[in-house]
C-alpha cells in the first residue's frame, strides 16, 4: 500500500474520531452563542472581536469540509448531510454586504449542523424523513375533514347576518379558518362555539365530533406514525451493515495475503531443511 493511501486512511481515522466530532459539536455551540452575542449591547460594542471570531469558526469549518473531500473525495457527494453541512458552509461565505447585507442573518443556520454532527439528532431527523409517506396520507384525510366541515359551516352559520358570523364562517377560507382555530383547541369555547350556540343552540353537535375527530384522533395519528418510524430505523440500526470493500480495503487484504504466503513459504523451505 502506498504511502498515499496510509496518509488518507489516517485522515479518515482523524475525521471519524470521536474527538474530532466533539470538537466539531463544540465549535456549533460556541458559534451559536456568539451569534446570538452579536445581537446584544455587549455584542455591538464589540463587534470587531465577534467578526473575528465568527471567521476563524468558519475556516474551521471549511476545513474540516476540505478533509472530508478529500477523505472520501467522490463519495463525499454520496451523503445528504455532507450536502447539508457544505450548502450552509457556503451560505456563509457569501458576501454581506450591500444589497446582500441580509444574509447575515442566515449564518445562525450553522446551528443546523447539529443535526448532522450528533448522531441521536440524524436519527430524530431520519424518523421523520421515514414518516413523510404516511403523514401524507395523514394531512389528506384532514384536508378532507377540513373542506367538508368548511363548506358545512359556511352553508350553515355563514348564512346568518350576525358580524361575528360573517367574520368566522362567510366563506370557505374563513371557515377553515376557524376551524383550525378550534382543532388547536384555541378559545374554541368562549371564543367561537358559545357565540355560535347563542344563535345555533344545536352547533355543539356539529363542534363537539369535530373537535373529537380532529384533535384528539386524527393529530394523535401524526405521534403515531413518527413513534413507529423510529422504532423502524432502530431495529434497522441494530441490524449488522452489509459493508462494500474500497480501493485500499483490497489493497490492505492483498498486502496481508503477500504476507502470509512467505510465512509459509518460508515455513516450507524450514521443513524442508529439517528433513
Amino acid at each position: 500500500m502506498s504511502s498515499l493511501n496510509r496518509q488518507r486512511l489516517s485522515l479518515k481515522k482523524f475525521v471519524e474520531s470521536n474527538n474530532f466530532q466533539h470538537f466539531l459539536i463544540f465549535l456549533i455551540l460556541f458559534n451559536a452563542f456568539t451569534l446570538g452575542l452579536e445581537t446584544s449591547q455587549f455584542g455591538k460594542a464589540n463587534a470587531g472581536i465577534l467578526h473575528i471570531i465568527d471567521t476563524t469558526i468558519l475556516v474551521l469549518f471549511s476545513i474540516e469540509l476540505l478533509l472530508k473531500l478529500i477523505v472520501y473525495r467522490g463519495h463525499f457527494f454520496r451523503s445528504g448531510w455532507n450536502w447539508f453541512d457544505f450548502i450552509i458552509v457556503a451560505i456563509s461565505w457569501a458576501p454581506t454586504s450591500g444589497a446582500l447585507s441580509v444574509l447575515r442573518a442566515f449564518r445562525i443556520l450553522r446551528v443546523l449542523r447539529l443535526l448532522s454532527v450528533v448522531p441521536q439528532m440524524r436519527r430524530v431527523i431520519g424518523a421523520l424523513a421515514h414518516s413523510l409517506p404516511g403523514m401524507a396520507s395523514v394531512v389528506g384525510v384532514l384536508s378532507i375533514i377540513f373542506y367538508v366541515s368548511a363548506v358545512l359551516t359556511t352553508k350553515i352559520f355563514g348564512s346568518h347576518s350576525d358580524s361575528n358570523m360573517q367574520e368566522w364562517f362567510g366563506s370557505i377560507g374563513a371557515s377553515a379558518y376557524t376551524l383550525f382555530q378550534v382543532m388547536t383547541l384555541e378559545s374554541w369555547s368562549m371564543g367561537i362555539v358559545r357565540p355560535t350556540m347563542e344563535l345555533f343552540p344545536l352547533s355543539w353537535v356539529f363542534f363537539i365530533p369535530f373537535i373529537i375527530v380532529t384533535s384528539f384522533a386524527v393529530l394523535n395519528l401524526f405521534i403515531g406514525i413518527i413513534v413507529d418510524a423510529m422504532q423502524v430505523m432502530h431495529e434497522e440500526e441494530g441490524k449488522p451493515k452489509k459493508t462494500i470493500a474500497t480501493k485500499e480495503d483490497m489493497l490492505i487484504l492483498e498486502e496481508k495475503i503477500d504476507k502470509l504466503n512467505q510465512l509459509l513459504q518460508q515455513q516450507h523451505i524450514d521443513n524442508k531443511r529439517l528433513l
